[in-house]
């Protein structure tokens, strides 16, 4: 099986990273307007603040939308099909993000952080999937 590409740790996405390995999804919380912030950043991209501090996120979103991989190159050609999608977090900010589990997702549908193992090697990379939370 080919490489998984390798994450670059900066500073501004390092307390990101440090989460994910403890199992938590972190944002940035701006201490001048109070928004989440996310990707990381140096400034607040709604006040131009710089009191960013890093935040635990609940791990819970909506799906905004979504799509089917099909075709995929390198490392990530022997995981299709995989579905990848945009996740609109309830503290206010989107990210992508894979679908993990055997229950597929529609757009509007409540998904939870599921820290999932891209690989099976110790080294592959942890990342920040979601799975649609079941409804009761």
């Amino acid at each position: 099986m080919p490489d998984l590409p390798s994450i670059v740790i900066d500073a501004e996405s390092k307390p990101f990273w440090d989460g994910i390995a403890v199992g938590e999804l972190r944002l940035q919380c701006c201490g001048d307007c109070g928004r989440a912030v996310f990707p990381a950043r140096i400034v607040c991209p709604h006040c131009f603040g710089e009191r960013l501090t890093p935040v635990a996120a609940a791990g819970t979103g909506t799906v905004y939308s979504k799509t089917v991989v099909h075709r995929a190159f390198g490392a990530f050609a022997e995981q299709t099909p995989f579905t990848i999608a945009l996740i609109d977090l309830d503290e206010g900010v989107r990210m992508m993000s894979r679908i993990v589990g055997e229950q597929p997702v529609a757009i509007g549908d409540r998904v939870r952080l599921q820290i999932t193992r891209l690989g099976d090697a110790p080294e592959a990379p942890e990342l920040p999937c979601f799975r649609a939370e079941m409804v009761a």
